[in-house]
């Protein structure tokens, strides 16, 4: 898989962001039943993305320094979304709307391959992740999202990680120290 920060960089990215915005811990970017059409690019911190399942939070996606994030759904649709994004910690975003950024995707034939290999990527992600969730232990859960995202580990609390593998934070601790 492509590094994210690397194919930004190739499409000139960094100079077009409109402006940048500072959340503080806990604070949210976006809730259920809105529409958000931006990308974001943290410079510094950390988030969670979740859905709600009566009270409890699923956490799908982090996004930590030097990652895009976004309500994908919503920023490809248009439509409201059931997502949240909410700041872990005091966090930096560069914010890009989305015409600009679609407008520089189809200024050229290297951005739209770029971006084609950016939304594969996340497809392949968000499919491998699928995957361990249903048919993996917890162990291997562990063990492929530290293979894959050792970054994770340093920038995102253990309670987070735990909710993001479906474990509880006492089985991460467990998994953690064997």
């Amino acid at each position: 898989m492509s590094d994210i920060f690397s194919l930004i960089q190739q499409i000139n990215l960094l100079d077009l962001w409109d402006n940048t915005i500072e959340l503080k811990r806990n604070q949210y970017l976006k809730v259920e039943g809105t529409v958000d059409t931006n990308l974001y690019f943290v410079s510094n911190g950390s988030l969670k993305i979740y859905v709600l399942d009566e009270q409890n939070e699923n956490i799908i996606r982090f996004g930590y320094k030097n990652n895009l994030i976004a309500s994908l759904d919503s920023f490809i649709t248009e439509e409201p979304s059931d997502l949240y994004i909410q700041a872990i910690k005091k966090t930096q975003l560069k914010v890009i709307k989305k015409i600009t950024f679609m407008n520089l995707i189809e200024s050229s034939k290297e951005n739209t391959i770029i971006w084609q290999r950016m939304l594969g990527d996340l497809m392949l992600q968000q499919m491998e992740r699928e995957r361990d969730i249903l048919t993996s232990s917890p162990i291997e859960r562990y063990k492929r999202v530290h293979a894959r995202s050792p970054q994770l580990f340093q920038e995102i609390p253990n309670k987070h990680i735990a909710s993001y593998l479906r474990m509880t934070p006492e089985t991460l601790s467990r998994i953690k120290k064997s």
